[in-house]
Order: structure tokens, then sequence, then C-alpha cells
């Protein structure tokens, strides 16, 4: 990755996930990255995050390896004097700082944005908060219950379920990376400070893209069901193969859909009333979902994954976390440092490459 932000200096008082991957996406750029934890508490809260079989003698989780490779650590107590001052020497000379303090906070602190453009006056802010309009304390599952991910997600006659990924607070951390990248354009015209807020509640519901149109336009809620895609099939269900491995299809369009049919010998289906459009699909998409499952199971999954790919037919081999790690492409996703004594493993943040010229 070209080092393009290797003269921007970013503070980071943050911690736990959106702060933190706005940060490493600075680092991973080439940005000189300085973390700033809370001395009183052992650091970022994070560190202590661990699954019952790391060694908890560890200094950092493997949670907190995720987002925060590249930068260096501090650990200042920010109610003492000494450490402020240290921390306010250091902020004269930053271009960006980090904050997700819970609200009152960085005003307590002396840490709001009236304050630090004070320090330093062409600063960048970027602050994240949890609820637009309330101080509430704003944990991701609490963002993906109050923006419907939780209602919607998972199969009919079970409980709310919450994505098994923190996604409100990478989303909001990919909206305050936009703002912070608009802020450094706009600098190259004026020099001045800017604000770049971002609420994890603002950025879920800007996130709920199609499922937000089916009800503003569509008058339709969307209900749990699984992997199926409200508007597309067959797209989203997984079948079974001869081998016992799953598989997930994602037919988008008719072309997709005859070539399915050709290859799993089922062409009748290209011209039977019930399955010869996409919404026919999406109406019988059970009793169709059966068909195709009959033939699946003929087929072991690496030779039908094969011929689905050569075919241009939209499909996934469905994998456990040791069988994704296992591949070659993933691999290459990969970064590592020594931080604290202790090896550092996580993937690559940035998943675009620049090519110049």
């Amino acid at each position: 990755m070209e080092k393009i932000f290797d003269r921007l200096k970013v503070v980071e008082l943050a911690s736990v996930l959106a702060g933190p991957s706005v940060g490493m996406f600075f680092a991973e750029l080439g940005a000189t990255v300085l973390k700033v934890e809370n001395a009183q508490s052992n650091g970022d809260v994070s560190r202590s995050w661990k699954l019952a079989s790391e060694d908890s003698n560890h200094p950092f989780s493997a949670y907190y390896s995720s987002v925060n490779w590249g930068k260096e650590s501090v650990f200042w107590n920010l109610t003492d004097e000494a450490d402020f001052e240290k921390l306010k020497t250091t902020l004269q000379t930053a271009d960006v700082v980090l904050i997700n303090y819970k609200a009152g906070d960085a005003e307590k602190f002396g840490l709001d944005y009236s304050a630090i453009k004070k320090i330093q006056p062409n600063i960048i802010y970027g602050e994240i908060s949890g609820f637009s309009d309330s101080n509430r304390i704003a944990y991701d599952v609490v963002l993906q219950a109050e923006s419907g991910f939780m209602y919607m997600n998972g199969s009919q006659n079970e409980n709310p379920l919450k994505m098994p990924v923190a996604f409100i607070d990478l989303f909001a951390a990919h909206q305050l990376k936009e703002g912070i990248l608009l802020a450094l354009l706009q600098q190259q015209k004026k020099k001045q400070a800017i604000k770049v807020s971002v609420s994890l509640y603002d950025a879920a519901l800007s996130a709920l893209a199609n499922q937000a149109t089916n009800w503003l336009m569509g008058k339709h809620i969307p209900q749990p069901i699984g992997s199926l895609h409200p508007n597309i099939a067959p797209y989203g269900e997984w079948f079974l193969t001869k081998d016992n491995k799953k598989i997930v299809l994602a037919v988008g369009n008719e072309g997709q859909f005859n070539r399915l049919c050709k290859l799993l010998s089922i062409e009748a289906l290209i011209t039977d009333q019930r399955y010869n459009q996409n919404q026919n699909r999406v109406k019988n998409r059970e009793a169709l979902a059966k068909i195709i499952g009959n033939e699946i199971a003929k087929w072991n999954r690496e030779t039908l994954l094969d011929q689905m790919i050569a075919s241009n037919i939209p499909a996934g081999a469905i994998r456990n976390m040791k069988e994704v790690f296992e591949q070659d492409s993933a691999k290459q996703q990969l970064i590592e440092e020594e931080k604290e004594g202790k090896l550092l493993k996580t993937v690559k943040g940035n998943a675009f490459k620049l090519t110049f010229g």
C-alpha cells in the first residue's frame, strides 16, 4: 500500500472499535498514529475482551488486535496535569484527532472541539457519538436493535438476532473516514479547523439501504428471513452437497438463472411461468429451492463450484473461519507486527489498492 499519508500525524483518543478502526486506516496508509490509552483503566477496554481460550497474561486481546496495528500506544492519565500537558504538546503538531468519548467527557477533559482548536488552529477533529439527539450509552448491539437490524436479522419464529460483527461501529467508522478525507481535501484550499461528526445511529440508518426503501416506498416491513434476499431469488438460499458441505447461491438476473438451470439439467424451469422471471421466483422461492436442492445434492461441492464459476453463476462455499484463512487470497490480506513484546496479527483494514499513472 502506498504510504500517501506519511506526513500525517493522528492522535487517537478513542477506544473499542469504531474510532480505532479509523486510526488504523490512516496507519496503513503511512500516517503516524499515536494511540492515547487510559492509564487508570489499564488502557483500551478491549484489551481485556478475551476469549476463554486466550492467554490471560497477554497484554492485549485478539479483539484489540483487530484495529490497532501500526500505532504507537502511550498510557496517560488525562486527569494528571503532567500527562495532560504531554497531550497538549502532542496536539500542537497533530493534523487529525479522533474522539469517541461518552457524552460530556470531552468537555470534562477539556478535549472538545472548541478547546482543541485553540491548541491546534488547523486541527481536523473527528468525533463519533452514539445517538445524534441523546446522551444514551450506545453499544453496537443497542444500535442494531434501535435501527431495525436485529428485527429483520435471523429466521422466522426465532428470537431477534444481532449480526456477528459490530457492523454499526464499522459503518460509522467508514462514514468518519470519508468525512476526514473530505476535510483533508478542503484543507488543500484553506487551512482551518474542521470538525467531522458522525453518530452510530445515523450511520446505521444510512446503511439500511434497500431495506429502508422497501418500507419508505413499498410499505413493506422487512421480516427475518435468514440469508434470503427479499427482492431476488434464488439469492441467499443455501444447499447441502453430496459430500455434506454447504453452498449458497446469489442468482441476480435471468441469464444467470438460465445458466444455473442448464448446469443442473432443469431447463424446463426457464419457461415455467412460476420461475420464468425474478418476481415469480420470489413468490415461489420455497418450491424452487426444493427443486434446485435435489439437483445440487448430486454434486460434490468443489466440483460444482468449479462448474458454476466457469459458467458465471454466482455461488459460494460456506466456510468457517479456519477454512477462510486457508485460502491463499485471504492469506494475502494478513498483516502483523510486534507490539509490547507480543505478536499482533490481523486483517488489513483497507481492502482497496491504488495504482498511479
